[in-house]
């Protein structure tokens, strides 16, 4: 089953688009993989040595190790960090959610929008 004695054809295509679909998403997950290491503060300096290591030398592998292990932790760190980037816009802004009530009180009030769309779009800024 050599591919290359065959010359250009469809298999070889197609398995040619996979080797390279493969190759993105495991550079892709290496650095979403290597930014959560770098960024965490709950583990050692040796233990991020040791997971890069592992990344390194064991490819797919140590990436689903990291995914199974980790998994969690990288969704509330990415969750945190969202969260930190809104608030930090929001301050550089000068958005404050108590301006956007008081403007959507003004608004329910000269009956520019309905009760309903009032209690959507408060429910929005306070959440």
């Amino acid at each position: 089953m050599f591919f290359a004695q065959e010359g250009f054809t469809y298999r070889n295509f197609l398995m040619d688009i996979i080797a390279v679909f493969a190759f993105v998403v495991w550079f892709w997950l290496l650095i979403v993989i290597y930014g959560d290491l770098f960024r965490r503060h709950d583990i050692s300096g040796w233990g991020k040595a040791l997971w890069v290591l592992a990344l390194v030398l064991t490819s797919y592998l140590g990436i689903f190790a990291y995914l199974i292990t980790q998994g969690r932790g990288m969704a509330e760190r990415s969750a945190e960090q969202a969260q930190r980037a809104r608030e930090e816009l929001r301050h550089i802004v000068g958005f404050s959610v108590a301006d956007e009530l008081s403007k959507l009180d003004q608004l329910k009030k000269s009956g520019s929008i309905t009760d309903t769309e009032y209690g959507r779009l408060r429910s929005k800024l306070v959440s």
